[in-house]
């Protein structure tokens, strides 16, 4: 009789978890790409709406900064 293939192999796990982790840096990656180009386009604010989409896009750049500083940190920890 074969062995039961629904026990799980520890490494598999760590791989899955290390995947689903650089995963989640490279969509963090791409968004601040993202905004980051929609900073460059706005460039000096003209007019009022562009003052708002360069403050939105500026906080959003921040906030997706950090979290790809821990993405990476938590990518780098798992070896």
């Amino acid at each position: 009789m074969a062995p039961a293939n629904n026990m799980v192999n520890p490494e598999s796990k760590v791989s899955e978890a290390h995947q689903r982790k650089r995963v989640n840096l490279a969509r963090l990656e791409a968004d601040l790409a993202y905004f980051q180009a929609r900073l460059e386009m706005i460039g000096q604010p003209g007019s009022t709406n562009q003052l708002a989409q360069h403050k939105v896009f500026m906080l959003l750049s921040e906030s997706t900064g950090a979290k790809v500083a821990e993405a990476e940190q938590a990518v780098s920890e798992m070896f």
